[in-house]
């Protein structure tokens, strides 16, 4: 999964952008809201954190602009501000959730979890394809109850084709969701991941649909 910061604090978007990677996400993180709109309207993002208080464009407007330009993916705002109405303000324009400052780092990673779940049409805290169950919130995986080591890529990889696990994944829709921004994306690296996974979870546990890309739906 691949997360947008949009943060102007260095030592805060810094915290939020190790939480996240070491939570197993794919982060990019940009200091402005003329950066972050950029950044949004552009690339592909799984969820982004937005700050309200932002230079150059404020978030309020960073937000309403990406909404306008049909962007739907979900965002977690971020402000010092507290007031009833800043709140109705940031919803009113397109966020998705709302977290004051200061905030603990595990109820961000909580609130992020469960916006995803909600934009993959998912209520469960659990993945589960078949014998395969993926725990977001300890990065755990089993098959048929037996634990699974996987790395962090493999990791992004699986989570991302079960949160998908009813429709066909390209590979370059898996590019854009597992790597940074400034990660050097080498498609080959995908085929060796899921060619680990499958040593892993089972030769059928991904599916390869010859010329569209991957899925773990069971064939029809």
């Amino acid at each position: 999964m691949r997360v947008l910061i949009v943060e102007d604090e260095p030592t805060l978007a810094a915290q939020v952008g190790d939480a996240l990677t070491e939570a197993g996400y794919a982060v990019d993180v940009v200091h402005d809201g003329e950066e972050g709109r950029h950044a949004g309207e552009t690339e592909d993002y799984d969820a982004v954190v937005l700050d309200l208080g932002l230079p150059k464009i404020d978030g309020i407007s960073v937000l309403k602009a990406w909404r306008d330009a049909g962007r739907g993916m979900p965002v977690l705002v971020l402000t010092a501000r507290g007031t009833w109405q800043d709140k109705v303000t940031g919803i009113d324009a397109g966020a998705d959730d709302y977290l004051g400052k200061p905030f603990q780092m595990e109820e961000l990673l909580a609130r992020l979890r469960a916006l995803i779940r909600r934009a993959g049409g998912r209520a469960v805290t659990e993945l589960s394809v078949g014998g395969i169950v993926l725990d977001p919130r300890s990065g755990r995986v089993t098959l048929d109850g037996r634990p699974v080591q996987v790395t962090g890529f493999e990791y992004r990889v699986l989570e991302y084709l079960m949160h998908h696990a009813s429709r066909i994944v390209t590979r370059t829709e898996l590019i854009d969701h597992i790597y940074a921004q400034d990660f050097d994306r080498d498609s080959n690296t995908i085929e060796v991941f899921v060619a680990r996974l499958r040593k892993k979870l089972g030769q059928d546990s991904i599916r390869t649909v010859r010329g569209l890309g991957y899925t773990m739906a069971e064939p029809s």
